[in-house]
Protein backbone atom coordinates (compact mmCIF):
# COMPACT_ATOMS: atom_id res chain seq x y z
CA UNK A 1 0.00 0.00 0.00
CA UNK A 2 1.56 3.39 -0.81
CA UNK A 3 0.58 6.69 -1.35
CA UNK A 4 1.74 8.86 -4.40
CA UNK A 5 0.81 12.59 -4.58
CA UNK A 6 0.20 13.78 -8.08
CA UNK A 7 -0.62 17.12 -7.05
CA UNK A 8 -0.48 18.95 -4.10
CA UNK A 9 -1.02 22.23 -4.22
CA UNK A 10 -4.13 25.22 -3.35
CA UNK A 11 -6.19 26.80 -5.80
CA UNK A 12 -4.30 27.29 -9.38
CA UNK A 13 -2.06 25.33 -10.65
CA UNK A 14 1.64 26.71 -9.80
CA UNK A 15 5.26 25.71 -10.86
CA UNK A 16 6.27 24.02 -7.95
CA UNK A 17 2.89 22.31 -7.07
CA UNK A 18 0.49 21.12 -9.43
CA UNK A 19 -3.84 21.07 -7.94
CA UNK A 20 -5.29 18.46 -5.66
CA UNK A 21 -4.30 14.58 -6.80
CA UNK A 22 -3.80 11.77 -4.41
CA UNK A 23 -2.81 7.83 -6.06
CA UNK A 24 -3.94 5.25 -3.38
CA UNK A 25 -1.94 2.57 -4.53
CA UNK A 26 -3.32 -1.18 -4.29
CA UNK A 27 -0.86 -3.16 -6.30
CA UNK A 28 -0.11 -5.73 -4.47
CA UNK A 29 -3.68 -5.95 -2.55
CA UNK A 30 -5.96 -6.22 -5.49
CA UNK A 31 -4.01 -4.73 -8.37
CA UNK A 32 -5.62 -1.49 -8.81
CA UNK A 33 -5.47 2.53 -7.86
CA UNK A 34 -7.75 4.06 -6.07
CA UNK A 35 -7.62 8.38 -6.96
CA UNK A 36 -8.58 10.74 -4.53
CA UNK A 37 -9.84 13.98 -6.02
CA UNK A 38 -8.59 14.64 -9.98
CA UNK A 39 -7.58 18.32 -10.37
CA UNK A 40 -7.14 20.42 -13.70
CA UNK A 41 -3.94 18.28 -15.33
CA UNK A 42 -3.84 15.02 -13.63
CA UNK A 43 -3.45 13.14 -16.14
CA UNK A 44 -0.48 15.11 -17.42
CA UNK A 45 0.77 14.19 -13.77
CA UNK A 46 0.27 10.86 -14.32
CA UNK A 47 2.63 10.68 -17.57
CA UNK A 48 5.57 11.49 -15.51
CA UNK A 49 4.81 8.24 -13.28
CA UNK A 50 4.53 4.59 -13.87
CA UNK A 51 0.47 4.68 -13.07
CA UNK A 52 -1.65 3.22 -15.85
CA UNK A 53 -5.29 4.74 -15.82
CA UNK A 54 -6.37 1.49 -16.71
CA UNK A 55 -5.32 0.40 -13.26
CA UNK A 56 -8.08 2.97 -11.68
CA UNK A 57 -10.81 0.95 -10.51
CA UNK A 58 -12.35 4.18 -8.14
CA UNK A 59 -12.23 7.34 -7.78
CA UNK A 60 -13.38 9.59 -4.93
CA UNK A 61 -13.94 13.21 -5.05
CA UNK A 62 -14.01 15.26 -1.90
CA UNK A 63 -15.94 18.54 -3.32
CA UNK A 64 -16.49 20.30 -6.14
CA UNK A 65 -14.40 22.87 -6.29
CA UNK A 66 -12.43 23.18 -9.33
CA UNK A 67 -8.90 22.63 -8.27
CA UNK A 68 -10.15 19.02 -7.12
CA UNK A 69 -12.56 18.35 -10.20
CA UNK A 70 -11.45 20.02 -13.42
CA UNK A 71 -8.89 16.98 -14.47
CA UNK A 72 -11.88 14.64 -13.99
CA UNK A 73 -13.32 14.49 -17.60
CA UNK A 74 -10.56 14.30 -19.17
CA UNK A 75 -8.85 11.53 -17.06
CA UNK A 76 -11.75 9.77 -17.81
CA UNK A 77 -11.73 10.07 -21.73
CA UNK A 78 -8.30 9.38 -21.64
CA UNK A 79 -8.39 5.96 -19.63
CA UNK A 80 -10.63 4.68 -22.38
CA UNK A 81 -8.67 5.90 -25.50
CA UNK A 82 -5.61 3.96 -23.85
CA UNK A 83 -7.53 0.65 -23.71
CA UNK A 84 -8.95 0.70 -20.31
CA UNK A 85 -12.22 -1.37 -20.27
CA UNK A 86 -13.05 -2.59 -16.39
CA UNK A 87 -15.40 -0.82 -14.52
CA UNK A 88 -14.73 2.76 -12.48
CA UNK A 89 -16.60 3.71 -10.10
CA UNK A 90 -16.57 7.73 -8.97
CA UNK A 91 -18.15 8.50 -5.36
CA UNK A 92 -18.27 12.75 -4.70
CA UNK A 93 -21.12 14.26 -3.41
CA UNK A 94 -24.45 15.57 -5.15
CA UNK A 95 -23.63 17.52 -8.48
CA UNK A 96 -21.07 14.95 -9.52
CA UNK A 97 -23.25 13.39 -11.53
CA UNK A 98 -24.47 16.13 -13.47
CA UNK A 99 -21.05 17.32 -14.09
CA UNK A 100 -19.54 14.45 -15.04
CA UNK A 101 -22.60 13.48 -17.63
CA UNK A 102 -22.12 17.10 -19.35
CA UNK A 103 -18.82 17.28 -19.54
CA UNK A 104 -18.77 13.77 -21.43
CA UNK A 105 -21.94 14.27 -23.17
CA UNK A 106 -21.02 18.18 -24.24
CA UNK A 107 -18.08 16.43 -26.18
CA UNK A 108 -19.38 13.90 -27.28
CA UNK A 109 -17.08 11.84 -25.65
CA UNK A 110 -17.78 8.16 -25.35
CA UNK A 111 -16.58 5.43 -23.18
CA UNK A 112 -15.50 2.29 -23.69
CA UNK A 113 -15.63 1.01 -19.83
CA UNK A 114 -18.55 0.88 -17.59
CA UNK A 115 -18.69 3.84 -15.72
CA UNK A 116 -20.44 4.62 -12.18
CA UNK A 117 -21.31 7.79 -10.24
CA UNK A 118 -22.41 7.04 -7.01
CA UNK A 119 -23.44 10.63 -4.75
CA UNK A 120 -22.52 9.96 -1.11
CA UNK A 121 -24.05 10.40 2.00
CA UNK A 122 -22.33 10.05 5.47
CA UNK A 123 -21.38 6.77 6.69
CA UNK A 124 -19.40 3.91 4.95
CA UNK A 125 -20.02 3.91 1.29
CA UNK A 126 -17.73 0.71 0.19
CA UNK A 127 -17.15 -2.54 1.68
CA UNK A 128 -16.07 -6.12 0.47
CA UNK A 129 -13.67 -8.67 2.27
CA UNK A 130 -10.37 -6.25 1.91
CA UNK A 131 -11.64 -2.62 2.39
CA UNK A 132 -14.34 -0.21 4.15
CA UNK A 133 -14.45 3.51 3.77
CA UNK A 134 -15.84 5.57 5.66
CA UNK A 135 -16.74 9.29 4.36
CA UNK A 136 -18.06 12.25 6.51
CA UNK A 137 -18.45 15.84 5.99
CA UNK A 138 -15.87 18.79 6.88
CA UNK A 139 -16.27 21.99 7.54
CA UNK A 140 -15.99 23.77 4.23
CA UNK A 141 -17.75 26.59 1.73
CA UNK A 142 -19.41 23.64 0.11
CA UNK A 143 -19.88 20.13 1.29
CA UNK A 144 -16.46 18.43 1.24
CA UNK A 145 -16.12 15.68 2.36
CA UNK A 146 -13.08 13.56 4.00
CA UNK A 147 -12.01 9.51 3.73
CA UNK A 148 -11.38 7.20 5.81
CA UNK A 149 -10.19 3.64 4.30
CA UNK A 150 -9.39 0.52 6.32
CA UNK A 151 -8.24 -2.43 5.70
CA UNK A 152 -9.70 -5.59 7.21
CA UNK A 153 -7.11 -7.60 9.12
CA UNK A 154 -5.52 -10.11 7.00
CA UNK A 155 -4.76 -14.28 7.93
CA UNK A 156 -1.29 -14.42 9.87
CA UNK A 157 1.45 -16.21 8.26
CA UNK A 158 1.36 -19.61 7.31
CA UNK A 159 3.52 -22.04 9.28
CA UNK A 160 4.49 -24.22 6.65
CA UNK A 161 6.92 -25.98 8.82
CA UNK A 162 4.16 -27.04 11.21
CA UNK A 163 1.89 -28.14 8.53
CA UNK A 164 4.68 -30.55 6.94
CA UNK A 165 5.33 -32.12 10.48
CA UNK A 166 1.50 -32.79 10.49
CA UNK A 167 1.72 -34.47 7.49
CA UNK A 168 0.58 -32.25 4.59
CA UNK A 169 2.23 -31.60 2.01
CA UNK A 170 2.92 -28.62 -0.24
CA UNK A 171 0.03 -27.83 -2.28
CA UNK A 172 -3.98 -26.97 -2.46
CA UNK A 173 -4.15 -27.91 1.16
CA UNK A 174 -1.99 -25.20 2.06
CA UNK A 175 -3.88 -22.67 0.31
CA UNK A 176 -7.14 -23.56 1.95
CA UNK A 177 -5.53 -23.36 5.61
CA UNK A 178 -3.90 -20.08 4.20
CA UNK A 179 -7.99 -19.09 3.15
CA UNK A 180 -9.06 -20.01 6.61
CA UNK A 181 -10.99 -23.27 5.51
CA UNK A 182 -10.79 -26.42 8.19
CA UNK A 183 -9.51 -29.55 6.08
CA UNK A 184 -9.62 -33.08 6.55
CA UNK A 185 -6.86 -35.37 5.37
CA UNK A 186 -7.44 -38.55 3.84
CA UNK A 187 -6.44 -40.43 7.12
CA UNK A 188 -9.64 -38.47 9.17
CA UNK A 189 -7.40 -35.56 10.59
CA UNK A 190 -8.93 -32.62 10.58
CA UNK A 191 -6.25 -29.68 10.27
CA UNK A 192 -7.79 -26.24 12.00
CA UNK A 193 -6.77 -22.71 10.35
CA UNK A 194 -6.07 -21.63 13.53
CA UNK A 195 -3.60 -23.84 14.54
CA UNK A 196 -1.40 -23.26 11.63
CA UNK A 197 -1.29 -20.41 10.91
CA UNK A 198 0.50 -16.73 12.79
CA UNK A 199 -1.38 -13.80 14.57
CA UNK A 200 -3.76 -11.61 12.16
CA UNK A 201 -2.07 -8.70 10.84
CA UNK A 202 -3.41 -5.59 11.51
CA UNK A 203 -5.45 -3.57 8.69
CA UNK A 204 -4.00 -0.20 7.64
CA UNK A 205 -5.87 3.02 8.01
CA UNK A 206 -5.34 5.95 5.63
CA UNK A 207 -7.42 9.11 6.51
CA UNK A 208 -7.63 11.45 3.16
CA UNK A 209 -9.56 14.60 4.18
CA UNK A 210 -10.87 17.64 2.06
CA UNK A 211 -10.30 20.93 2.35
CA UNK A 212 -11.86 22.05 5.60
CA UNK A 213 -11.55 24.11 9.15
CA UNK A 214 -10.86 22.18 12.20
CA UNK A 215 -12.86 20.01 13.03
CA UNK A 216 -13.91 16.99 14.75
CA UNK A 217 -14.97 14.94 11.58
CA UNK A 218 -11.64 15.56 10.95
CA UNK A 219 -10.59 14.19 14.01
CA UNK A 220 -12.87 10.87 13.45
CA UNK A 221 -11.88 10.29 10.67
CA UNK A 222 -8.10 10.26 11.94
CA UNK A 223 -8.49 8.29 14.71
CA UNK A 224 -5.45 5.73 15.02
CA UNK A 225 -5.02 6.12 11.40
CA UNK A 226 -1.30 5.06 9.66
CA UNK A 227 -1.75 7.87 8.03
CA UNK A 228 -2.99 11.54 8.13
CA UNK A 229 -3.65 13.63 5.01
CA UNK A 230 -4.66 16.52 5.81
CA UNK A 231 -4.74 20.35 4.36
CA UNK A 232 -2.63 23.11 5.39
CA UNK A 233 -2.86 26.18 2.83
CA UNK A 234 -1.93 28.58 5.89
CA UNK A 235 0.88 28.89 8.04
CA UNK A 236 0.79 29.17 12.11
CA UNK A 237 -0.38 33.01 13.25
CA UNK A 238 -2.87 32.91 9.91
CA UNK A 239 -6.05 31.11 11.72
CA UNK A 240 -8.86 33.75 10.71
CA UNK A 241 -7.46 33.68 7.30
CA UNK A 242 -7.92 30.12 7.33
CA UNK A 243 -11.14 30.19 8.91
CA UNK A 244 -12.73 32.87 6.69
CA UNK A 245 -12.11 31.14 3.85
CA UNK A 246 -12.86 27.59 5.51
CA UNK A 247 -9.03 26.19 5.15
CA UNK A 248 -6.68 25.11 7.85
CA UNK A 249 -3.45 25.89 9.44
CA UNK A 250 0.01 23.87 10.45
CA UNK A 251 -0.95 23.83 13.42
CA UNK A 252 -4.58 22.88 13.31
CA UNK A 253 -3.55 20.25 11.14
CA UNK A 254 -0.97 18.91 13.39
CA UNK A 255 -3.70 19.20 16.51
CA UNK A 256 -6.25 17.30 14.48
CA UNK A 257 -3.51 14.05 14.05
CA UNK A 258 -2.46 14.21 18.26
CA UNK A 259 -5.98 14.31 19.37
CA UNK A 260 -6.95 11.27 16.77
CA UNK A 261 -4.09 9.65 17.64
CA UNK A 262 -2.76 9.19 13.88
CA UNK A 263 0.64 8.01 13.83
CA UNK A 264 1.50 9.74 11.17
CA UNK A 265 0.70 13.55 9.53
CA UNK A 266 1.42 14.52 6.29
CA UNK A 267 0.84 18.11 4.92
CA UNK A 268 -0.83 18.81 1.57
CA UNK A 269 -2.68 21.54 -0.06
CA UNK A 270 -0.27 24.05 0.18
CA UNK A 271 -0.39 28.01 -1.07
CA UNK A 272 1.61 28.85 -3.67
CA UNK A 273 2.60 31.99 -1.79
CA UNK A 274 4.77 29.33 0.46
CA UNK A 275 7.76 29.33 -2.14
CA UNK A 276 10.19 26.11 -1.85
CA UNK A 277 12.35 26.85 1.46
CA UNK A 278 9.30 27.76 3.08
CA UNK A 279 8.43 24.39 2.96
CA UNK A 280 10.59 23.32 5.82
CA UNK A 281 9.15 25.87 7.74
CA UNK A 282 5.95 24.73 7.18
CA UNK A 283 6.93 20.80 8.84
CA UNK A 284 8.61 22.34 11.82
CA UNK A 285 5.04 24.50 12.86
CA UNK A 286 3.35 21.08 12.33
CA UNK A 287 6.42 19.32 14.74
CA UNK A 288 5.68 21.74 17.45
CA UNK A 289 2.64 19.85 17.91
CA UNK A 290 3.08 16.48 16.26
CA UNK A 291 6.19 15.33 15.68
CA UNK A 292 6.06 12.79 12.85
CA UNK A 293 4.87 15.10 10.55
CA UNK A 294 6.25 15.84 6.68
CA UNK A 295 4.98 17.65 3.65
CA UNK A 296 3.45 16.28 0.35
CA UNK A 297 5.39 17.15 -2.93
CA UNK A 298 4.20 16.13 -6.21
CA UNK A 299 5.45 13.09 -7.33
CA UNK A 300 6.45 12.15 -3.58
CA UNK A 301 5.50 8.54 -2.53
CA UNK A 302 4.83 7.58 0.59
CA UNK A 303 4.80 3.54 1.61
CA UNK A 304 2.54 2.11 4.41
CA UNK A 305 3.64 -0.87 6.01
CA UNK A 306 2.03 -4.16 6.77
CA UNK A 307 2.04 -4.04 10.63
Amino acid sequence: MDIFFLGTGAGIPAKLRNVTSIALKLLEERGSIWLFDAGEATQHQILHTSIKPRRIEKIFITHLHGDHIYGLPGLLASRSFQGGESEVIVYGPKGLKEYITTSLSVSQTYLKYPLKIVEIDEGVIFEDDQFIVDARLLDHGIPSYGYRIVEKDRPGTLLADKLVEAGVQPGPVFRKIKEGETVMLDDGTVIVPSDFLGPDQKGRIVTILGDTRFCESAIGLARDADLLIHEATFSKGEEKLAFDYFHSTTHQAAEVAKLAGSKQLCLTHISSRYDRQAWQELVVEAQEIFANTDIAEDFKEINIPNQ
